[in-house]
């Protein structure tokens, strides 16, 4: 099947460049471009994407604005948004996971990065890459309530292994190598990510590190909480 990509970016040029990159991988198809979040919106729900490749800085409707109605939106349930920008600080790691999006990635990466990164989010998978996780995990380190030695009733929804799993996925481990970790098969870590997103009502990995930093959960450089 075709992963449908609309381009999201105010400069004609870069969009070029994105087109043509992601027209030579099999299996990707760029269906339309935006230069600004409005247009985002209105194309992903006329064009049927798969997946939106969203700049932050752009006029009028900006991109972390337009992602927030984008997933908001029940008739786009289906679209992932991956922000692809230059400014790959925390602040906008943070704002990008909060509106919703999937994947957060820099205008820097090697071209086989992003059309990973596109199939990453096309089938259901969270990304960040390196600089931006680490990011995140210095913003929340910095919130009072991370690092308390007891998780907060919020995560009373999940089992021990599912606190476990959480943990081992806000440090940044595969499904696979979680299943390494845990000696489980692949595809029953998988069951247990899934399970914790419903629960805690995520809407992919990367909002679980959001909540397990939020929470406590982990922090930077120790296992999680048992």
């Amino acid at each position: 099947m075709t992963i449908r990509v609309l381009l999201a970016d105010d400069q004609k040029l870069i969009r070029s460049g994105f087109r043509v990159l992601v027209n030579s991988a099999p299996g990707l198809e760029v269906v339309a471009e935006a230069a600004n979040g409005q247009e985002a919106i209105e194309l992903a729900r006329s064009e049927r994407a798969d997946v939106i490749l969203m700049d932050i800085r752009m006029p009028g409707l900006d991109g972390l604005a337009a992602t927030r109605l984008i997933t908001d939106d029940e008739s786009l349930a289906g679209v992932k948004v991956l922000i692809l920008t230059t400014f790959e600080i925390d602040e906008y790691v943070f704002e990008a996971i909060r509106s919703g999006a999937s994947g957060f990635l820099g205008k820097g990466a090697e071209p086989e990065e992003l059309i990973n990164a596109i199939h990453t989010v096309a089938r259901g998978d969270a990304l960040l890459s390196p600089k931006a996780l680490r990011g995140l995990m210095d913003r929340f380190l910095t919130q009072p309530e991370v690092g308390s030695q007891t998780a907060p009733a919020e995560l009373d929804v999940l089992t021990d292994r599912e606190r476990e799993i959480v943990g081992l996925v806000a440090l940044g481990l595969s499904n696979d190598e979680i299943a390494d970790r845990l000696v489980l098969s692949p595809l029953t870590a998988k069951t247990h990510v899934n399970r914790a997103m419903m629960k805690l009502d995520a809407r992919d990995r990367a909002q679980l590190v959001v909540i397990a930093y939020r929470t406590g959960l982990v922090k930077a450089g120790v296992q999680p909480l048992q």
